[in-house]
């Protein structure tokens, strides 16, 4: 890299720290294709790769302010944050396919007949003692999450709770209530 270039992206990033659309831009233009294939090459795919991309420019505009260029290049930071991005992109869509695979697995489970799927009062009335022994954040969980169908990272921001509260919690509580339908039938 010449001396000019080394210049430009010090120049480039200060204006950019400095709120300059322009000079960002410029940056992005230079460093999207090399930030691209890095994500692509850790995330597998092109949509994700193009997705990570994004996110890695938006966390640079956001993170600009205050940052020094510490090499001659923009692009080692930029990989960084990649890097992390990707990791994190990874990390989603595992967690959303154990998810997913939990959900296909209790759908497999809950295949009843229609006979043991009417509960008799005392039953429900177990049932409902169950829930009212909750606690209040317990019983929001389950109301949100099952009777008027969010999901759990909405009804984590509707509880004001990380989404790992209301999915840990919520499956403990789905734990208690099926001891309790199991000791009814």
């Amino acid at each position: 890299m010449t001396a000019d270039a080394v210049r430009d992206d010090a120049t480039l990033v200060a204006q950019a720290a400095n709120g300059s659309e322009i000079a960002f831009r410029t940056l992005y233009r230079a460093y999207v294709r090399p930030v691209y294939w890095l994500a692509h090459g850790l995330v597998g795919n092109a949509a994700d790769a193009e997705d990570v991309t994004q996110e890695t420019f938006l966390v640079a505009w956001r993170k600009l302010p205050g940052m020094e260029l510490a090499s001659d290049s923009l692009l080692p930071w930029l990989a960084t944050i990649c890097r992390f991005q990707s990791a994190n992109r990874i990390r989603a869509q595992r967690r959303e396919r154990d998810h997913s695979a939990d959900v296909d697995q209790e759908a497999l489970v809950s295949t009843v007949s229609v006979e043991q799927q009417v509960i008799g009062d005392d039953l429900a009335e177990r049932i409902l003692g169950e829930v009212n022994g909750l606690t209040p954040l317990d019983r929001d969980i389950f109301r949100l999450c099952t009777a008027e169908g969010y999901a759990y990272q909405a009804a984590a921001d509707e509880l004001g709770v990380p989404h790992g509260v209301v999915r840990n919690r919520l499956s403990r509580i789905r734990t208690r209530l099926r001891a309790v339908v199991k000791e009814g039938t």
